[in-house]
């Protein structure tokens, strides 16, 4: 049996009603509260439940997926925060992470980014940090990194320690109901993809097995009810199978999907979840024919298979169409140019995703990939 270790947040609370006890939880860390948030309105909940604890409460919204300005910004507001929150999407969690493990740090920001800085390990201690996701997309809650976008460097690249995990994370996938049709979709194509990814990945191990096998077919199911209907049962799927997915691939890596999404995202402002959902079955396909051993990839296109209720051979033609049906853009309905598929091939390959990919693959093989995208 092949060992392992397994990384995750200090603490997991899953459950519709769980959000009910997030500020007397976050209270109990610190009373100095540094609050991200996406939309303002869907953050007033949780300000006014912390002020009712005797918190004071400073909020900070994140407009876009975070890049070093914002993260610098966000930093100098937390200075005096005792805990840092985050309740949104993959990007806001993202940024709560980054600014938890930058208030106490000495060092700049660029020290400790990967590719475009010097990948130095945290000089301090994160501050406390709860995640709260809106979302069933980027399983962020509980993953050791944050994707930070430079402008200056046309590259997304993550800040990464092992102590940036969540002190906790609270899933309620109330906060997922009613989440619109299009990022509903584009989420829920990445917490697939992202179940999907370290199934088949060189570093799977028993227990991320154990987390995607499930995951992976219950997806596919849910998103697909949920394109047709609203679906509270569905929204609990689809964030449980988010949560699995952020727990795989912060233990078994990613692959092809996000070694390309990362460049890409970098790029143009396209949405990350949105990129995945374009390139997943073209990246299959591509390992399917170069892998050594493809008999994982058979196991998830026959999942796929059995969920749209076709055969293996058809079943990456009808993910691709029925995504299409539902409003997911190609690469080039995105904005991407040929110049722009040319820049991620290369940048690829410095991409911590494609360390873990089952096949090798050249830049002539991720140009293809993409041109079918």
């Amino acid at each position: 049996m092949t060992a392992f270790a397994f990384l995750t947040a200090t603490e997991i609370m899953f459950g519709r009603g769980q959000a009910a006890q997030a500020a007397p939880r976050i209270r109990a860390l610190g009373t100095a509260v540094f609050l991200l948030h996406g939309q303002p309105g869907r953050a007033d909940w949780l300000a006014h439940a912390l002020a009712e604890q005797g918190c004071n409460v400073t909020r900070f919204v994140v407009s876009g997926e975070p890049d070093v300005a914002m993260i610098t910004a966000a930093t100098d507001a937390a200075k005096t925060a005792q805990v840092v929150v985050a309740l949104g999407g993959g990007a806001v969690i993202d940024a709560g992470k980054a600014v938890a493990a930058m208030v106490p740090a000495i060092r700049p920001l660029m020290d400790h980014l990967e590719v475009i800085g010097k990948s130095l390990p945290l000089d301090h201690p994160p501050l406390p940090f709860v995640a709260l996701p809106t979302t069933a997309g980027t399983g962020a809650e509980v993953t050791r990194n944050a994707v930070i976008g430079s402008p200056e460097h046309g590259r997304k690249v993550s800040l990464r320690d092992k102590r940036m995990l969540p002190t906790l994370a609270i899933i309620d996938p109330a906060l997922t109901d009613n989440t619109p049709k299009n990022i509903t979709l584009a989420s829920g194509l990445d917490a697939i993809t992202q179940a999907i990814e370290p199934y088949i990945s060189t570093r799977s191990n028993r227990l991320t097995d154990a987390l995607c096998r499930d995951a992976i077919p219950q997806g596919l199911q849910a998103l697909r009810r949920l394109m047709v209907n609203e679906d509270a049962a569905a929204r609990d799927d689809m964030a449980w199978v988010s949560l699995c997915g952020g727990l795989a691939l912060a233990n078994a890596g990613l692959g092809v999907v996000h070694g390309l999404a990362g460049p890409l995202g970098g790029l143009i402002a396209a949405p990350h979840g949105a990129i995945c959902g374009t390139l997943l079955p073209h990246g299959l396909a591509l390992n399917a024919a170069r892998a050594t051993n493809p008999a994982r990839i058979d196991q998830v296109i026959k999942w796929i298979a059995e969920a749209f209720e076709t055969t293996p051979e058809n079943a990456l033609t009808a993910l691709t169409v029925w995504s299409r049906r539902h409003g997911l853009p190609t690469l080039s309905q995105m904005g991407f140019t040929q110049a722009h598929l040319h820049q991620a091939a290369a940048a690829a390959a410095s991409s911590s995703s494609m360390q873990a990919n089952p096949a090798q693959l050249s830049a002539q093989d991720l140009l293809s990939l993409m041109a079918a995208a």
